[in-house]
């Protein structure tokens, strides 16, 4: 079972800060980062006929790196409260509705480079009728549409699987063990010998118990985040440089406003009728 309090909100203790930090904290930073990433992708869109290859490449990869950040201090604060990680106190109850095992389902990263290749294709049409092009996800290559359709084939079996995992896991909780322990701990409460002896043997069957489905969630978790950032990493591998930019510029704006909106509707409904 977990150490820490089940609050909702994973508590960590920096071993370079004795103050305990809060994953929502972190979160907090994360976005407030990714902010100043959009910001500086938006800049280099605009700029791309005067910014080298080079500095378009650091650009990307140091904002891959913010993501491969976040999940890594996501791994670590799992290991400590999984519970909090799967259902998040530092998103919208609109974002958690459309949570996927404690965050985006990866083939949404399909459907995102997609529709912004669609977008972008539809708005140079004429630039392309006269046989130019701009570079970005509208002009992307047959071989790359093929590799991201592979991708795309491997990502959802992946995420089946995953699924499929998640789903036995969860049916084990009312396996013939559970099932068992519960009617014996309730028996025992209804006799009213909550203090006995046998009770602190049962109590420490129930831990046992527990401890075991969380430590299940902590290994769907992290195959789940792994399979997200690998997907992001290889999508953005596929990509050139300046695509890359396009479509982060596509994944922090639809980040952004979504959990700005889902905030904005917790706070409509949270207010006095």
């Amino acid at each position: 079972m977990s150490v820490l309090p089940s609050s909702g909100s994973a508590t960590y203790m920096d071993s370079g800060n004795q103050n305990p930090d809060t994953f929502n904290n972190f979160f907090e930073r994360w976005l407030v980062e990714q902010n100043q990433h959009l910001r500086e992708l938006v800049a280099a869109s605009r700029q791309q006929s005067s910014v080298d290859e080079q500095s378009l490449r650091c650009l990307v990869q140091r904002v891959l790196d913010h993501y491969e950040h976040y999940y890594k201090a996501k791994a670590k604060w799992g290991k400590q409260d999984v519970l909090a990680m799967l259902s998040p106190s530092w998103t919208s109850t609109f974002e958690d509705a459309f949570l996927w095992i404690g965050g985006w389902r990866p083939s949404i990263a399909f459907h995102l480079l997609y529709s912004k290749s669609g977008m972008q294709l539809e708005d140079q049409l004429d630039e392309l009728i006269r046989g130019m092009g701009r570079g970005d996800l509208g002009d992307l290559s047959p071989t790359q549409l093929s590799r991201i359709n592979e991708l795309q084939t491997k990502t959802i079996r992946e995420e089946k699987e995953i699924s499929e995992k998640m789903a036995k896991h969860q049916e084990s909780v009312a396996d013939s063990s559970m099932v068992e322990l519960s009617h014996l701990v309730s028996e025992m409460m209804r006799k009213g010998d909550e203090d006995g002896v046998d009770v602190d043997v049962e109590k420490d069957k129930v831990e046992s118990a527990m401890e075991s489905k969380e430590e299940g969630l902590k290994e769907i978790l992290l195959r789940a985040d792994d399979l997200r950032l690998r997907t992001l990493k290889t999508v953005i591998h596929i990509l050139n440089p300046i695509q890359s930019v396009h479509f982060f510029i596509a994944a922090a704006e639809l980040h952004l406003r979504i959990h700005e909106w889902g905030k904005q509707i917790d706070h409509k409904h949270h207010q006095p009728s």
